[in-house]
């Protein structure tokens, strides 16, 4: 095997392990809280942790691989990412964690950065639409087993091992990138635009510490009022930094392509309404309806399965298809699935759910082939660096705000519905709040003890009808956020913003083929 697929072959295993590590953990949350007796905000953050510092540091991480080579960017972020999974399996707390997912996000937003930058400086033409097409079957694969193995690894070892499995992966992949990847740069160098870092990390983390602070202490809380306005500063002063400095790392006139613009829509709306909706979806089947780690995880491969089978099709056909009709078509049915799902109540058991999860699994995996290509596709290969982290910018930037804003309108629905259902019982409305905060703990049996002995049946009643409707408000935000990315996607993404590979000559016609 040449040096061209050992290429293909590393990056597909950097990306296995990344996106392997965002739905295996996700099954294991309720078992990490029960374990470390962790907040409902401390779960939020262990997601966002991770998402938030690899959007922070994916557009300088992508300039300093353009600059000093893609090859040594990866190797070090292959380095940084499994350290980082070290340090979280052998987490002793909360704080441990989060700050050790914190490391893992560093180091997975170099690998994001260089992964799709590498295979656009290694492949070109019809050969870059197959590279881009294994890279999204190999992204389905790890979303499909991700639930599986979370499952097994949690309830068979403990959710230490979900960490842990990433060493033996991360050494071999090190290895084989030491001595089979040719470097490549931009020919070009430039300053890092560290002002332009430090407001879009500090704005970034301003908004997603509001959005997670009003879960707990509410909208009108000063505390949070502050974090909006400071967050709006920061991201506002990114944009001035970024329109004034000779080379920004994000490049805001990228954005007046509507190609770009709708591909970098995509991105944030993808995984801000699936991807986010996976960690209250897995909540709902452990908490809601008492499964286990390996019980949830064989349920969420219906969705998981659905995506990975429509991937592999979709990556055969991304050079025959426009890649709007996928991308775009795509998300509108991740939307129509999540809206399916809605309609969940007391006496629901989680068939209710597999319609949507079959329709937003095949969306997904429609989605996620095009996309990648759709990043680097529409600048030239010395630029790639930056492109691709901008496209995974917005695809973490859509986690982490999806999980923070999902998780504060969670709580605001669980309490407003406790609230209605508890008014006709002796005594609770005084601890609804306790009694919410509990059940978004997974540990409602002691609060219902505690708050009404004397209506035990009845208000165990209440909680049980009001997890299902406070999730039916996810379903339906998630979802419409959803269709509405699929729908500008349709619009924007046009097949004559493709940029034609600088080599072999004959490639321009190929590219402009694979992309419509």
């Amino acid at each position: 095997m040449n040096r061209q697929w050992w290429t293909l072959v590393v990056v597909c295993a950097a990306t296995f392990i990344l996106l392997l590590d965002v739905t295996i953990v996700v099954v294991a949350l309720p078992n990490i809280q029960h374990d470390l007796q962790a907040s409902f905000s401390g779960l939020q953050w262990f997601t966002d942790a991770y998402a938030l510092t690899l959007a922070s540091v994916l557009l300088t991480t992508g300039s300093l691989a353009d600059r000093y080579g893609r090859r040594l960017l990866f190797l070090i972020g292959l380095t940084v990412f499994t350290i980082g999974s070290l340090l979280c399996g052998i987490a002793a707390d909360e704080l441990m964690l989060i700050l050790s997912r914190a490391v893992q996000g560093i180091g997975a937003s170099i690998l994001f950065a260089t992964s799709l930058a590498l295979l656009a400086s290694t492949f070109a033409g019809k050969q870059r639409g197959i590279a881009f097409g294994v890279w999204g079957a190999v992204a389905s694969v790890a979303t499909a087993l991700g639930p599986l193995l979370g499952g097994v690894l949690t309830t068979g070892i403990s959710w230490r091992g979900i960490f842990l499995v990433n060493l033996p992966i991360g050494i071999v992949a090190f290895l084989i990138a030491l001595r089979k990847v040719d470097e490549s740069r931009a020919p070009y160098s430039s300053r890092i635009d560290w002002p332009g870092m430090a407001t879009l990390t500090a704005g970034l983390f301003g908004l997603v510490y509001a959005l997670i602070r009003a879960s707990a202490s509410g909208w009108g809380d000063a505390g949070v009022l502050i974090a909006f306005v400071l967050a709006a500063v920061f991201l506002i002063a990114f944009v001035v930094v970024e329109l004034r400095v000779s080379a920004p790392m994000f490049d805001l006139t990228l954005l007046r392509i509507p190609t770009f613009l709708g591909g970098s829509i995509a991105a944030f709306t993808m995984n801000a309404s699936m991807f986010a909706m996976f960690l209250y979806l897995v909540l709902y089947l452990q908490n809601g309806l008492s499964f286990s780690s390996l019980d949830a995880g064989v349920r969420l491969l219906v969705a998981s399965g659905c995506t990975f089978v429509a991937a592999t099709v979709a990556g055969r056909f991304v050079s025959q298809i426009p890649a709007r009709w996928l991308v775009g078509g795509g998300l509108v049915l991740v939307g129509a699935g999540l809206l399916l799902m809605r309609g969940l109540s007391a006496d629901s058991s989680w068939t209710h759910l597999i319609p949507g999860l079959i329709v937003s699994g095949i969306g997904t995996g429609m989605v996620n082939p095009p996309l990648a290509s759709t990043a680097v596709g529409v600048v030239p290969v010395q630029r790639s660096g930056m492109a691709s982290g901008v496209s995974q910018t917005f695809r973490q930037i859509g986690m982490a705000v999806g999980i923070a804003l999902y998780g504060s309108i969670f709580a605001s629905a669980l309490y407003g519905n406790l609230v209605g259902r508890l008014a006709g019982l002796p005594g609770p409305h005084a601890s609804a709040e306790q009694i919410a905060e509990a059940v978004r703990k997974g540990t409602p049996a002691n609060a219902i003890a505690n708050a009404a002995p004397q209506a035990p049946e009845q208000l165990a009643g209440a909680v049980q009808a009001s997890y299902p409707a406070a999730v039916n408000v996810l379903l339906l935000t998630s979802g419409l956020l959803a269709i509405v990315g699929g729908l500008l996607a349709l619009i924007l993404i046009r097949g004559k913003d493709f940029v034609p590979p600088a080599q072999p000559s004959s490639a321009g016609s190929q590219q402009r083929a694979a992309t419509g």
